[in-house]
């Protein structure tokens, strides 16, 4: 139902804007796609080399192309199966036990997690203030904006607190006192040893999540200077002004991160912050369509990559029974 409203919802955009509109737009990018498209490579490496600091041996071991790889296929099961961006981690967890078993798969993936979440935060602010000076709103509008921003951060802030402590299965723990089932022993027991290595992380590599959140953040950069270049084969604005499209459209993407592909949202959200900023809504049309254009691109590749290594992660994870 979700996927027909945001069909829906786009062909009403289009129907709206004009499609003579937005195939002159589309006439005038050109080939100009193609880069487009290609530059989200280069931002992922960077989201890549953020994520190996929050590894540890022997994971933060692994071949970097090893690790780019499994970062591809998991956002390609985040991208296309409606899972709010979980599923995709299970898949990327997966992928590095069956390299390298014990809970250091699991938490790898864990704190790259929050990590990724308060670098989007910490743009999340920006945009914030970029909505306070560029539109007005009604004084439960400006609460609304604070309430939420507050609301977010207390949770990552909780977030980070349970993973320092190595709570995580601190609730389950208390259940299996109570319950005594086998099958929660042993559930108990890998959270437990999850718990422990994560404890371990914060303890011998502090600096690992403040060096993942920076490199995170250099992507996003690199998110802002393509969009810069989108903006460039259009119009003579500054870097700034693409970085103020940038921050914006995200902040409002966090509101709807868990509706799958965001079909229609996302342009609708393309439309609206290129209209606030001065922009034809038929620009920010099309640079959400070529946005959904890159996804489904880097989508189809994850998936490839996924099939591609998931033969040889099903033999290194299947016992030998030597030992």
């Amino acid at each position: 139902m979700a996927l027909v409203l945001g069909v829906s919802l786009l062909v009403f955009l289009i129907w709206k804007i004009g499609p003579a509109a937005l195939w002159h737009d589309f006439y005038l990018l050109g080939w100009g796609l193609v880069p487009f498209i290609l530059m989200e490579g280069v931002v992922k490496i960077f989201h890549t080399v953020a994520w190996r600091q929050c590894l540890t041996h022997p994971h933060s071991s692994l071949p970097f192309s090893r690790l780019y790889n499994i970062d591809l296929a998991g956002g390609a099961i985040n991208y296309f199966t409606p899972t709010a961006t979980v599923g995709g981690e299970v898949v990327k967890g997966m992928l590095l036990a069956a390299e390298h078993q014990g809970p250091g798969a699991a938490t790898g993936v864990i704190i790259n997690k929050l990590s990724y979440a308060l670098s989007q935060f910490a743009t999340a602010l920006i945009g914030s203030l970029i909505v306070i000076r560029q539109i007005s709103l009604p004084a439960y509008g400006y609460w609304a904006l604070l309430a939420g921003n507050l609301f977010l951060g207390a949770g990552l802030a909780g977030f980070l607190i349970v993973q320092y402590q190595g709570k995580l299965g601190a609730a389950l723990r208390w259940l299996a006192t109570r319950l005594r089932l086998e099958s929660l022993k042993r559930t108990v027991a890998y959270i437990t040893e999850i718990d422990q290595d994560l404890r371990q992380f914060y303890r011998d590599n502090p600096r690992g999540l403040w060096a993942s959140i920076g490199w995170h953040l250099t992507g996003f950069v690199v998110s802002m200077v393509k969009t810069w270049y989108f903006l460039s084969l259009f119009t003579g604005d500054n870097f700034f002004t693409a970085a103020a499209v940038w921050l914006l459209a995200t902040w409002l993407d966090l509101l709807v991160f868990f509706i799958p592909l965001e079909i229609g949202l996302q342009e609708s959200i393309r439309v609206m912050v290129f209209s606030v900023l001065g922009f034809t809504t038929a620009l920010g049309l099309t640079y959400g369509i070529a946005l959904r254009l890159e996804q489904i691109f880097w989508g189809v590749a994850g998936l490839g990559v996924y099939w591609a290594i998931m033969p040889d992660s099903r033999t290194k994870a299947v016992p030998t029974g030597e030992g």
